[in-house]
């Protein structure tokens, strides 16, 4: 039997994904949590084999967030995303967090079953979709960004000065050109309109 912890702020999708594992005798559905540390709190409580993990929370912590604390406990679940999310940064950063899969809530039923039991036997499930664009981007890698990077420039999107970039992240209005400096070298654009742009056709931001 694999014990599966579920980790999604939705009701709909949660009650969805029960009724659908509800007809495989092999999967139990133990718990379930609406925020990251809930999850987090689940998988330490609960011991499930394998957390199914949403991305995005409504929250300032993320499933890939989740997925790290979870990955660094004690003999910890494997931790299989499933989101509506499939830009290379959130593919990139659930995999780098430890997720031992990722597919997309549109997966047919038996994609993700698959996946659950491919997961708790230790193996990696990859949607063929996002295997391919992990592939890609393996063979033709594109400029990165740091972390502190990638949230100036998610402030820049957003339509946010320098000044309330720097306050909003608790540094300096220097530190915050040194910032978009780097950012305008790696992704070799002039502009901040051009550096946003430019990231988004690269997956860099949602």
């Amino acid at each position: 039997m694999i014990r599966i912890g579920l980790a999604d702020d939705h009701p709909v999708v949660r009650a969805g994904l029960r009724a659908m594992l509800s007809g495989d005798p092999d999967l139990d559905m133990i718990g379930e949590a609406v925020t990251p540390d809930d999850a987090v709190a689940l998988a330490t409580d609960l011991t499930p084999d394998v957390v199914l993990m949403d991305l995005q929370f409504g929250t300032d912590q993320t499933g890939a967030d989740a997925t790290r604390r979870i990955r660094a406990l004690p003999n910890p679940p494997a931790v299989l995303v499933l989101t509506n999310y499939d830009t290379d940064s959130d593919i990139l950063d659930a995999v780098e967090a430890g997720a031992s899969g990722y597919l997309l809530k549109d997966a047919p039923p038996e994609e993700l079953i698959a996946a659950i039991h491919a997961a708790a036997s230790g193996e990696t499930a990859l949607a063929p979709a996002i295997a391919g664009r992990l592939l890609a981007r393996m063979r033709s890698p594109q400029p990165s960004l740091s972390a502190r990077e990638t949230e100036v420039l998610r402030l820049v999107a957003d339509g946010a000065t320098n000044n309330e970039i720097a306050a909003q992240l608790h540094i300096s209005d220097a530190t915050v050109k040194s910032h978009l400096v780097h950012i305008y070298t790696k992704l070799d654009v002039p502009s901040r309109t051009a550096a946003v742009a430019t990231a988004r056709d690269t997956g860099l931001l949602r």
